[in-house]
Protein backbone atom coordinates (compact mmCIF):
# COMPACT_ATOMS: atom_id res chain seq x y z
CA UNK A 1 0.00 0.00 0.00
CA UNK A 2 1.46 3.47 -1.13
CA UNK A 3 0.74 6.20 1.37
CA UNK A 4 0.22 9.71 0.56
CA UNK A 5 1.15 13.19 2.29
CA UNK A 6 -2.52 13.52 3.70
CA UNK A 7 -1.43 10.02 5.48
CA UNK A 8 1.87 11.21 6.89
CA UNK A 9 -0.61 14.57 7.71
CA UNK A 10 -2.77 12.00 9.56
CA UNK A 11 0.26 10.86 11.58
CA UNK A 12 2.19 13.38 11.80
CA UNK A 13 -0.47 14.82 14.17
CA UNK A 14 -1.06 11.50 16.09
CA UNK A 15 2.05 11.47 17.16
CA UNK A 16 3.65 15.39 17.06
CA UNK A 17 7.06 14.18 18.77
CA UNK A 18 8.32 12.22 15.86
CA UNK A 19 10.01 13.28 12.80
CA UNK A 20 8.38 11.90 9.58
CA UNK A 21 9.06 11.65 6.46
CA UNK A 22 7.44 10.72 3.28
CA UNK A 23 9.50 8.65 0.53
CA UNK A 24 8.50 6.54 -2.26
CA UNK A 25 5.20 6.13 -0.66
CA UNK A 26 6.18 5.12 2.81
CA UNK A 27 6.46 7.10 6.23
CA UNK A 28 9.96 6.93 7.73
CA UNK A 29 10.32 7.84 11.19
CA UNK A 30 13.27 10.01 11.98
CA UNK A 31 15.36 8.94 14.69
CA UNK A 32 16.33 12.06 17.01
CA UNK A 33 20.10 13.73 16.24
CA UNK A 34 22.77 13.36 18.78
CA UNK A 35 23.51 16.36 20.07
CA UNK A 36 27.05 17.02 18.23
CA UNK A 37 25.43 17.14 14.90
CA UNK A 38 22.15 19.24 15.91
CA UNK A 39 24.68 21.88 17.11
CA UNK A 40 26.22 21.79 14.12
CA UNK A 41 23.06 21.93 12.25
CA UNK A 42 21.95 25.05 14.03
CA UNK A 43 24.86 26.75 13.36
CA UNK A 44 24.44 25.69 9.90
CA UNK A 45 21.54 27.83 10.26
CA UNK A 46 22.22 30.66 11.79
CA UNK A 47 25.20 31.21 9.13
CA UNK A 48 22.99 30.72 6.86
CA UNK A 49 20.13 33.11 8.01
CA UNK A 50 22.78 35.45 9.17
CA UNK A 51 23.57 36.28 5.85
CA UNK A 52 20.30 35.51 3.62
CA UNK A 53 18.18 37.85 5.81
CA UNK A 54 19.67 41.12 5.34
CA UNK A 55 20.44 40.95 2.25
CA UNK A 56 16.82 39.29 1.53
CA UNK A 57 17.90 36.79 -0.66
CA UNK A 58 15.61 34.12 0.24
CA UNK A 59 14.09 32.00 2.93
CA UNK A 60 16.31 29.54 5.76
CA UNK A 61 14.41 26.68 7.37
CA UNK A 62 15.66 24.03 9.87
CA UNK A 63 14.62 20.24 9.91
CA UNK A 64 11.00 20.64 11.15
CA UNK A 65 10.16 22.62 7.35
CA UNK A 66 8.52 19.70 5.06
CA UNK A 67 8.94 20.14 1.09
CA UNK A 68 6.33 18.43 -1.11
CA UNK A 69 8.98 17.51 -3.80
CA UNK A 70 7.98 16.87 -7.28
CA UNK A 71 7.74 13.25 -7.15
CA UNK A 72 5.41 13.36 -4.41
CA UNK A 73 8.04 12.74 -1.44
CA UNK A 74 7.33 14.84 1.40
CA UNK A 75 11.48 15.37 2.56
CA UNK A 76 12.85 17.81 5.68
CA UNK A 77 16.48 18.63 4.83
CA UNK A 78 18.16 19.33 8.25
CA UNK A 79 18.69 23.09 7.05
CA UNK A 80 17.29 24.19 3.17
CA UNK A 81 17.45 27.60 1.61
CA UNK A 82 15.25 28.92 -0.90
CA UNK A 83 15.59 31.76 -3.23
CA UNK A 84 12.93 34.70 -2.43
CA UNK A 85 11.95 34.80 -6.12
CA UNK A 86 10.88 30.71 -6.05
CA UNK A 87 8.94 31.20 -2.51
CA UNK A 88 7.37 35.05 -2.27
CA UNK A 89 5.50 34.33 1.18
CA UNK A 90 6.00 31.62 3.24
CA UNK A 91 3.44 28.74 2.96
CA UNK A 92 1.75 27.76 6.26
CA UNK A 93 2.14 24.11 4.94
CA UNK A 94 4.75 22.35 2.94
CA UNK A 95 6.89 24.23 0.34
CA UNK A 96 5.46 22.86 -2.91
CA UNK A 97 9.12 22.66 -4.43
CA UNK A 98 12.70 21.34 -3.82
CA UNK A 99 15.20 23.81 -2.47
CA UNK A 100 17.33 25.56 -4.26
CA UNK A 101 20.38 24.47 -1.23
CA UNK A 102 19.82 21.61 1.39
CA UNK A 103 21.57 20.77 3.64
CA UNK A 104 22.33 17.44 5.70
CA UNK A 105 24.56 16.91 9.10
CA UNK A 106 25.28 13.12 9.98
CA UNK A 107 24.11 12.28 13.11
CA UNK A 108 25.61 9.00 14.96
CA UNK A 109 23.04 6.77 13.86
CA UNK A 110 22.76 8.04 10.39
CA UNK A 111 24.28 5.90 7.50
CA UNK A 112 26.33 8.19 5.40
CA UNK A 113 25.68 6.60 2.23
CA UNK A 114 21.72 7.06 2.77
CA UNK A 115 22.45 10.68 3.83
CA UNK A 116 24.40 11.06 -0.06
CA UNK A 117 21.71 9.39 -1.29
CA UNK A 118 18.64 11.97 0.09
CA UNK A 119 20.85 14.73 -0.99
CA UNK A 120 21.08 13.40 -4.49
CA UNK A 121 17.94 12.79 -5.24
CA UNK A 122 16.65 16.60 -4.43
CA UNK A 123 19.26 17.59 -6.76
CA UNK A 124 17.60 15.18 -9.21
CA UNK A 125 14.41 17.16 -8.24
CA UNK A 126 16.22 20.39 -8.78
CA UNK A 127 18.03 21.12 -5.63
CA UNK A 128 21.09 23.39 -7.17
CA UNK A 129 23.32 22.21 -4.11
CA UNK A 130 23.41 19.61 -1.57
CA UNK A 131 25.87 19.68 1.32
CA UNK A 132 26.52 17.02 3.49
CA UNK A 133 28.52 17.70 7.29
CA UNK A 134 29.94 14.81 8.84
CA UNK A 135 31.03 16.13 12.22
CA UNK A 136 32.75 12.69 12.34
CA UNK A 137 35.25 12.44 10.04
CA UNK A 138 35.60 16.80 9.96
CA UNK A 139 34.26 17.10 6.48
CA UNK A 140 32.26 18.74 4.33
CA UNK A 141 30.97 17.26 0.96
CA UNK A 142 29.24 19.54 -1.79
CA UNK A 143 27.15 18.24 -4.05
CA UNK A 144 25.65 19.87 -7.79
CA UNK A 145 23.88 17.93 -10.21
CA UNK A 146 25.59 15.78 -12.48
CA UNK A 147 29.56 16.63 -10.88
CA UNK A 148 31.54 14.91 -8.66
CA UNK A 149 31.40 15.68 -4.45
CA UNK A 150 33.41 18.60 -3.68
CA UNK A 151 35.25 17.44 -0.69
CA UNK A 152 36.34 20.03 1.83
CA UNK A 153 38.12 19.77 5.02
CA UNK A 154 39.78 22.26 8.09
CA UNK A 155 41.36 25.29 6.54
CA UNK A 156 38.94 24.81 3.63
CA UNK A 157 36.17 27.72 3.04
CA UNK A 158 32.88 26.78 2.25
CA UNK A 159 31.01 29.07 -0.24
CA UNK A 160 28.26 28.71 -2.79
CA UNK A 161 28.59 31.40 -5.20
CA UNK A 162 25.67 30.70 -6.88
CA UNK A 163 23.05 30.97 -4.93
CA UNK A 164 24.59 33.04 -1.66
CA UNK A 165 27.35 35.40 -3.31
CA UNK A 166 30.07 36.54 -1.05
CA UNK A 167 29.01 33.98 1.43
CA UNK A 168 32.60 32.46 3.09
CA UNK A 169 32.60 29.83 6.17
CA UNK A 170 35.77 28.41 6.87
CA UNK A 171 34.92 24.79 7.51
CA UNK A 172 36.74 24.61 10.83
CA UNK A 173 34.09 27.37 12.14
CA UNK A 174 31.47 24.57 11.47
CA UNK A 175 31.78 22.07 14.08
CA UNK A 176 30.67 22.37 17.93
CA UNK A 177 33.35 24.30 20.14
CA UNK A 178 35.52 22.56 22.98
CA UNK A 179 35.72 24.43 26.12
CA UNK A 180 38.58 22.84 27.81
Amino acid sequence: MSLTAQDLEKMQQQYPDYRMELVKGNIIVMSPSGYESDEVAAGMIAQLHNWVRPRKLGRVAASSAGFRLPNSDLRAPDASFVRAERLRRSPKSYAQLAPDLTVEVKSPSDDIEEIRQKIREFLALGTRVGILINPDDRIVEVYYPEKEALILRDGDILTVPELLPGWEVPVSDLWAPEFD
